[in-house]
């Protein structure tokens, strides 16, 4: 297995980091703050350092953030969608939560038929399973509703696969996926993990890239499941995890301070921060969410 370290890439830190997504368009990678409900952007320079240049705050959480087919961005909000438009114009999409479910909007990905799948993260203790939702568009059907914890969402190379992570039952599920329709396949246990995996994201070579909570680490699976790489990070709340930079040769990792204990932020001084890491792999453009 080969060994990695991530350095620290920002000086700002984050309550909750999550979801970071490189736009080649803009030259510009985003990522959000999910429980102080902001949508950040920043610059990646040549030497892995990012440079936040501009904060969007929307008044709820905010789980995650995907580019779109006008060339705005939609954000996953605490119960629906907002659409944000190139001119940073707001407007609402569709409710993808009603009011009587206690949870709020988790980690989304755009699938290569440009749907926005979206998954769920309860708000307190209740039992009522987590979802991962499909939304075309406008449309918001369930892919699955007995979930823990849903969280990271990617798609093999070809399309052809979806990789869905639930974290809190320690798993990596994978179903057949038309690349043309969305269509779904049967879902099938891709990796029992001995951790709790969390954001996700595929390399142009069909590898698997999981953060895992709680474990400063993030982890490559081959196409057969096998552990190739290993990237440690000084923060124990790795949350998620993209390619980015002109060359897609970049890995950003996000990470938070959420649940870590005054002695844990002292000795991990630099979670919440984003960090970077060259792994000798390169990442695939991300598609567009279709909003029509």
């Amino acid at each position: 297995m080969t060994e990695h370290r991530a350095r620290r890439a920002t000086a700002e830190t984050f309550s909750l980091g999550e979801g970071p997504l490189w736009d080649a368009a803009r030259g510009m990678l985003h990522w959000v703050d999910i429980t102080a409900g902001a949508v950040l952007s920043g610059e990646l320079d040549a030497d892995g350092a990012i440079r936040p240049t501009a904060r969007s705050e929307f008044g709820e959480t905010v789980g995650a953030v995907a580019l779109a087919d006008d060339g705005g961005l939609v954000v996953a909000g605490a119960r629906r969608l907002w659409s944000v438009g190139a001119d940073g114009g707001r407007e609402l999409g569709p409710v993808l939560l009603p009011d009587d479910v206690p949870a709020r909007t988790n980690d989304a990905a755009v699938g290569p038929d440009g749907a926005l799948l979206v998954g769920t993260h309860a708000l307190d203790d209740d039992a009522r399973p987590q979802r991962l939702l499909r939304v075309s568009a406008g449309v918001v059907t369930v892919l699955d509703d007995d979930l823990l914890l849903s969280n990271g969402i990617a798609w093999s190379p070809d399309g052809g696969t979806l990789y869905s992570i639930d974290t809190l039952a320690r798993t990596v599920w994978a179903r057949d996926y038309d690349p043309a329709t969305g269509a779904t396949g049967p879902r099938r246990v891709h990796l029992a993990t001995d951790g709790l995996p969390d954001g996700a994201t595929v390399d142009a070579e069909g590898g698997l890239w999981v953060a895992f909570w709680g474990a400063g680490e993030v982890r490559r699976f081959a196409p057969d499941g096998r552990r190739t790489d290993a990237v440690a990070v000084p923060a124990p709340n790795a949350s998620s995890v993209c390619f980015a930079g002109p060359g897609l040769d970049t890995l950003v990792i996000t990470t938070a301070r959420e649940g870590l204990s005054a002695a844990a932020l002292a000795a991990h001084p630099a979670s919440g921060a984003l960090f970077t890491a060259r792994v000798g792999r390169r990442g695939l453009p991300g598609p567009r969410y279709r909003s029509a």
